[in-house]
C-alpha cells in the first residue's frame, strides 16, 4: 500500500516516468517492484528497460499489435436477480401465495395447497360463494411455452388460450363464482422415503419449481383463489373427491350447500375417443377419463377446455369401466336368495382362478366358509410352499379346502390338480370372469374404505393387474377339473355399501 502511495505521488508530479522508475527501483524491495510493474502495465506506462532506458525502439521495428479484446463472460445471474438481492426486504414485492401441506391421520402429507390473495387493500373475501368453478391445470389452463409435454422450468408456461385469464376473472367478479384449481401432480413428492435410493433433494427441487410456477400463474390471474395438488394415489387423487372436500372446508361451504346445478369442473381428461378430421389428420384419444369421472362423483357439470373456453361442441367419449353397467339391485322380499355355489362332494378341493380385486375372498367368506371349507391364501401365508404345506395339513385332517389365489396359468393350476390326484379327491374350479378395469376399481374401493376392507389390504400397483392378464389362460375341464364354474360380477351388498362403491375410484 505504501508503494502505491509513493507511486501515485511521483506520477502526479512533473517527473518523467523514467525518473520515477529509477527512484523506485533503488528504494523498493523486490516484491514492491513487481507491484509497480503491474500497476504500470495497468496504467499504460512502459516499464523501465534493463539498460536504464538508454536503448529505444528502432524505427524499423514492427508496430506492436494491441492485445486482443476479451469478450465479456455471460453471467448466469440475471440483472433482475442482482437488483432483487440488493433491494431491501421491506421494498420487495410480497409473494401473495401461501403454501401448506396436508395428509390424513398420521400419514405423511400428500396434498399441496396454495392460497392466493391479491394485494388490493380491500378486506379479504370471506363471502360464501356457493357456485364453484373448478379447473384442472395442465392442458386446461396452461400449456408449456416450449412445446414439451412436461416442462421442468417454472417459467415454461403460457395460457392454454388467451381468453383463459379474462374468462376466470369474469366468473369471479361478475358471476359470483368461487374459482379454484384442482390438479393431479403425481410427479411431485412432498416427503421422500428415507429408505429410498437416489438423490434426496431431487423431489424438493420439483416441488419448489411447481410452487414458483403456480405463484406466477395465480399472480397473473390476480383473483382470490386456491390450487390443490394431489401428489399420491390416495383419497385426494382425482377422480376421488378428497380435494373437493378440502376446498369446501377451506371456504366454509358445507358440501350439501354447494350449488351443484350451476357449478362446473373443466379438465382435459374426458375419455374422448380418437377421431379423423375432415380436413385431414386426426385427434388422439384422451389419456384417461378421470376429470369427467371426478365431476360425476361430485355431482356437477363437466366440460372440456374446448367446450368451455372455445364453445366447441362435445366429442364422443367412452369409459373403460362404466358404473351404469352395474346398477344396485335390491333384494325382493319373499324371493329366494341366489345360490352361487353348491357343495357337490363330501370332500374336495376348490381352486379359484381370477384377477386381484375380482372378489374371490369375499366370495369365499359368503359362500364357501359356511359350507365348512378351509381357506388357503398366499397373501396370508406369504409363499407358495407354505400354501401347499397348509393344504396338505387340512386334507389330512379330512377338511375340504379352497385355494384362494389368482392361479392364472396352466403350470400353476397343474400343481394343484396333481395334489388332488395324490389325495384321490375331485378338484373344481371357480372362474371369476371380470375385466381388468373393474378389478382396478374394486381394489381402489377396498383400499380406501375401511368398512369394505375387513382384511386391511393396501392398494395394488398396476403391475399386479397387468401381470395377471398377460399370463392368463382361461381354465377348462380338460386340465383335469371336475367342472369349471364361471362367476360374473354383480354388486352384492347393502345400499350403504353400494353408495360408496358406486363412485369412480381409479
Amino acid at each position: 500500500m505504501q508503494a502505491y502511495r509513493n507511486f501515485h505521488r511521483f506520477s502526479s508530479s512533473k517527473c518523467s516516468s523514467l525518473s520515477i522508475f529509477r527512484i523506485l527501483d533503488k528504494a523498493l524491495p523486490l516484491h514492491s517492484k513487481l507491484c509497480i510493474r503491474l500497476m504500470s502495465d495497468m496504467a499504460g506506462s512502459p516499464p523501465p528497460s534493463k539498460d536504464g532506458g538508454a536503448s529505444k525502439r528502432k524505427a524499423t521495428d514492427k508496430p506492436i499489435s494491441p492485445p486482443p479484446v476479451k469478450r465479456k463472460g455471460q453471467s448466469a445471474i440475471s440483472k433482475g436477480a442482482v437488483a432483487s438481492f440488493f433491494t431491501p426486504t421491506s421494498q420487495k414485492p410480497k409473494d401473495r401465495t401461501v403454501w401448506m401441506e396436508r395428509g390424513k391421520d398420521s400419514s405423511p402429507a400428500t396434498l399441496l395447497v396454495g392460497r392466493f390473495e391479491p394485494e388490493s387493500g380491500e378486506p379479504q373475501d370471506r363471502k360464501k360463494r356457493r357456485k364453484i368453478a373448478a379447473f384442472d391445470l395442465d392442458s386446461t389452463l396452461i400449456v408449456t411455452s416450449s412445446g414439451k409435454k412436461f416442462g421442468n422450468d417454472p417459467a415454461d408456461w403460457k395460457w392454454w388460450d388467451p381468453s383463459v385469464p379474462t374468462r376466470l376473472r369474469k366468473m369471479y367478479t361478475e358471476e359470483d363464482y368461487r374459482v379454484v384449481i384442482i390438479s393431479n401432480q403425481a410427479g411431485l413428492t412432498l416427503h421422500v422415503d428415507p429408505n429410498s435410493k437416489g438423490p434426496k433433494n431431487a423431489g424438493k427441487a420439483k416441488v419448489a419449481n411447481f410452487k414458483q410456477k403456480c405463484a406466477a400463474i395465480l399472480a397473473q390471474l390476480n383473483i382470490p383463489t386456491s390450487v390443490y395438488a394431489a401428489t399420491a394415489r390416495d383419497e385426494y387423487r382425482k377422480p376421488r373427491i378428497g380435494m373437493w372436500k378440502e376446498l369446501c372446508n377451506d371456504y366454509d361451504i358445507p358440501e350439501d350447500e354447494v350449488d351443484l346445478q350451476n357449478s362446473v369442473f373443466v379438465g382435459d381428461a374426458g375419455g374422448r375417443t380418437a377421431r379423423v378430421l375432415s380436413e385431414g389428420g386426426a385427434t388422439a384419444k384422451d389419456f384417461s377419463c378421470s376429470d369427467r369421472n371426478f365431476a360425476h362423483n361430485v355431482g356437477i357439470a363437466y366440460k372440456t377446455p374446448e367446450e368451455f373456453f372455445l364453445d366447441e361442441p362435445p366429442r364422443e367419449f367412452a369409459r373403460d369401466f362404466d358404473l351404469a353397467t352395474y346398477p344396485y339391485e335390491q333384494e325382493e322380499e319373499g324371493k329366494e336368495k341366489e345360490v352361487l355355489f353348491e357343495k357337490t362332494n363330501k370332500r374336495d378341493i376348490v381352486l379359484f382362478c381370477g384377477p386381484p380385486g375380482a372378489g374371490k375372498s369375499t366370495f369365499y367368506w359368503k359362500h364357501l366358509k359356511p359350507l365348512g371349507y378351509e381357506r388357503v391364501n398366499q397373501d396370508t401365508l406369504k409363499s407358495r410352499a407354505k400354501c401347499f404345506k397348509a393344504a396338505a395339513g387340512f386334507l389330512e385332517d379330512g377338511c375340504p379346502i379352497v385355494i384362494d389365489n389368482t392361479n392364472p396359468d396352466l403350470e400353476g393350476r397343474k400343481e394343484w390338480i396333481e395334489l388332488s390326484r395324490k389325495h384321490d379327491l375331485p378338484i373344481r374350479c371357480v372362474w371369476f370372469k371380470i375385466p381388468k378395469a373393474l378389478c382396478e376399481h374394486n381394489d381402489a374401493v377396498r383400499a380406501l374404505n375401511k368398512c369394505l376392507n375387513p382384511e386391511t389390504r393396501s392398494a395394488l400397483p398396476p403391475l399386479a393387474f397387468n401381470g395377471f392378464f398377460s399370463r392368463l389362460r382361461e381354465p377348462t375341464v380338460k386340465e383335469g377339473f371336475q367342472h369349471v364354474l364361471p362367476i360374473e360380477f354383480k354388486f352384492r351388498g347393502t345400499e350403504e355399501e353400494y353408495a360408496i362403491w358406486a363412485q369412480y375410484w381409479s
